[in-house]
């Protein structure tokens, strides 16, 4: 089983860009399909972007390009940019590795999105 910190949330201004990162450790990242997910005060968790190790990539619409997911393997890390951020985009976000339908989670990183 793979362990995930989540990095890089913070506090940015509707339009600014923010980078987040997912560092894998206990395991070997490029077997794993990666996504990033997101869940706001009072909702659901959804998901925002997931990158397979086929190197699929799918967005959620409300994201569509504005957020691009991506790899480094050899970092053994994944990330999310963000960029044209929207208030609307205030959560925590959550790294996400599954390995034959099991997941892994990190803890989280708080992005707000705030004038």
């Amino acid at each position: 089983q793979v362990q995930l910190v989540e990095s890089g949330g913070g506090l940015v201004q509707p339009g600014g860009s923010l980078r987040l990162s997912c560092a894998a450790s206990g395991s070997i990242l490029r077997i794993y399909d990666m996504a990033w997910y997101r869940q706001a005060p009072g909702k659901e968790r959804d998901l925002v972007a997931s990158d397979t190790r086929a190197d699929n990539k799918n967005y959620a619409d409300s994201v569509k390009g504005r957020f691009t997911i991506s790899r480094d393997n050899a970092k053994n890390t994944v990330y999310l940019q963000m960029n044209s951020l929207k208030p609307e985009d205030t959560a925590i976000y959550y790294c996400n590795a599954r390995f034959y339908g099991i997941d892994s989670w990190g803890q989280g990183t708080q992005v707000t999105v705030s004038s």
